[in-house]
C-alpha cells in the first residue's frame, strides 16, 4: 500500500468505545464525541453505537455532526458569525455560549430553533502546564469568571458548560469540580444540564475509572443536573497509525532518515505541543540511532530521535503510534506535500482505504 497513509484500527477504536459506555451505564451521564479531535466521519456509524453524538467548534463541524452521525449536536464558539448562525440553529440542539453579550444577542434565534442555550464558565483554576491549552489561564478568552457572571443569565440558560483540563486524570477533574461547585453551585438549582467538557484521558490505561465514575455519580445524586462530558482523545486513543517510507539517509554528525512523511504537514502537534510521537519498534536501548526528518524544506520539520535494532535502509517503513487525534483535522499541503490516505483495519482483519488525495485536493484550496 502506498505511504504514507493513517490506518485507524476498529478493534481498537471499540475497546475505547466500550469504556466510555461502561461509564455511561453506571452513571447515567451522556457522552459526546469533541470533532476538533478527530472528524473521520467514516467511523461516526460505529461511534453513535456507544456515544451520544458530537460536539462542535462551528458552523461545519455543527453540520458534519448532524449529517453524519445525527443524535444529539452541541455547538460552542467563543463567538459566532451573524451570516452563520441561522445555519448552526439547523444542525444544533444546544448552543454554548461564551460571554453575556454573545447570550443576548443570539438567544431570542436559538430558543425560537428550540435550542437549549447553556454559557462557559471559567473557575480561573489551571490544573496543567500546557500554557497553549489552559483555559483558565491569566486573560484567558474562554468563558465568564465569577466576577462576570450575573444571575440575568439564568434567565436565558439551560445549562453551564466548562473545558479545563488536557489529557489529564480524574483527579484533575475533581479539583475543578470543587472550584465549580465553589463558585457556581449557588446557581445548580436554576439550570438543567451541566457539561464536564473534555481533556479527561479515560481510556488511558492509568486512567482511574473508579474516581470519575464517583464523581459524577456523586453529583447527580446531589444537584439532579443532567451531565455531559465530551471528550475527544479519550475516544480514539491508540486507535491510529501513520505509516511512513525511509526515502534516505545521510550523515551530518548523526544519521538522519528522511521519511515521505511531515511533522509540519501530517502531524502538527509534534512541533505545536512539541512532543515526540511513538514509533514501533524503536526504543532507548537500541543499537542504532537516526533523527527522523521529513520531505519538507523546512528545516526544523523533525519528528525526533529513535533508536533501533537494526540500521534502517531505503524502502524501511516506520509506523508512527497514537495518530488518530488531532492529526487529518489539522493536516495541511505545506510544500506541496499531499495528505496521507486514510485507512481501515476493520474488526475482520480486512484493509480498506476510505480516503485518498492528489494534485486536485492541494490546488482547489490556493
Amino acid at each position: 500500500m502506498p505511504t504514507p497513509y493513517y490506518l485507524i484500527d476498529e478493534k481498537l477504536l471499540v475497546n475505547n468505545l466500550e469504556i466510555l459506555k461502561g461509564i455511561k451505564d453506571r452513571t447515567g451521564c451522556k457522552i459526546l464525541l469533541a470533532q476538533k479531535a478527530f472528524s473521520c466521519y467514516h467511523f461516526y456509524p460505529l461511534i453513535a453505537k456507544y456515544l451520544d453524538g458530537t460536539t462542535a467548534s462551528g458552523l461545519f463541524e455543527a453540520r458534519l455532526g448532524f449529517e453524519e452521525m445525527g443524535k444529539e449536536t452541541h455547538v460552542f464558539s467563543p463567538a459566532y458569525r451573524e451570516e452563520e448562525f441561522e445555519e448552526i440553529c439547523r444542525y444544533a440542539d444546544h448552543i454554548i455560549f461564551n460571554s453575556a453579550a454573545q447570550l443576548a444577542k443570539y438567544r431570542g434565534q436559538a430558543k425560537a430553533a428550540g435550542i437549549s442555550c447553556g454559557i462557559r464558565v471559567n473557575p480561573e483554576l489551571s490544573t496543567q502546564d500546557k500554557a497553549i491549552y489552559d483555559p483558565c489561564a491569566p486573560y484567558s478568552r474562554m468563558g465568564v469568571t465569577l466576577a462576570n457572571f450575573s444571575e440575568e443569565l439564568l434567565y436565558s440558560i439551560e445549562g453551564l458548560h466548562f473545558h479545563t483540563l488536557c489529557e489529564q486524570n480524574a483527579d484533575a477533574l475533581e479539583r475543578t469540580l470543587d472550584e465549580i461547585v465553589n463558585r457556581f453551585g449557588k446557581y445548580f438549582d436554576r439550570i438543567k444540564w451541566i457539561n464536564f467538557g473534555g481533556g479527561h484521558h479515560i481510556t488511558r490505561a492509568d486512567y482511574d475509572i473508579e474516581k470519575l465514575v464517583s464523581l459524577i455519580n456523586a453529583f447527580k445524586s446531589k444537584y439532579k443536573l443532567e451531565v455531559y462530558l465530551e471528550p475527544g482523545e479519550a475516544v480514539v486513543l491508540d486507535s491510529g497509525f501513520l505509516v511512513s517510507t525511509v526515502l534516505d539517509i545521510v550523515d551530518n554528525g548523526k544519521k538522519i532518515a528522511i521519511l515521505d512523511t511531515s511533522a509540519a504537514c501530517h502531524m502538527p502537534d509534534v512541533l505545536e505541543v512539541p512532543y515526540t510521537p511513538r514509533v514501533f519498534g524503536s526504543g532507548a536501548d537500541k543499537e542504532y540511532a537516526y533523527i527522523l526528518s521529513s520531505c519538507t524544506c523546512l528545516a526544523g520539520d523533525i519528528i525526533g530521535e529513535y533508536a533501533f535494532a537494526k540500521q534502517l535502509k531505503f524502502g524501511d517503513q516506520l509506523i508512527f503510534e497514537d495518530m488518530a487525534l488531532y492529526t487529518f483535522v489539522k493536516n495541511n499541503t505545506f510544500n506541496g506535500i499531499n495528505l496521507p490516505s486514510i485507512v481501515k483495519l476493520n474488526q475482520q482483519g480486512e484493509f480498506e482505504v476510505i480516503n485518498s488525495f492528489g494534485y486536485q485536493d492541494f490546488k482547489s484550496r490556493l
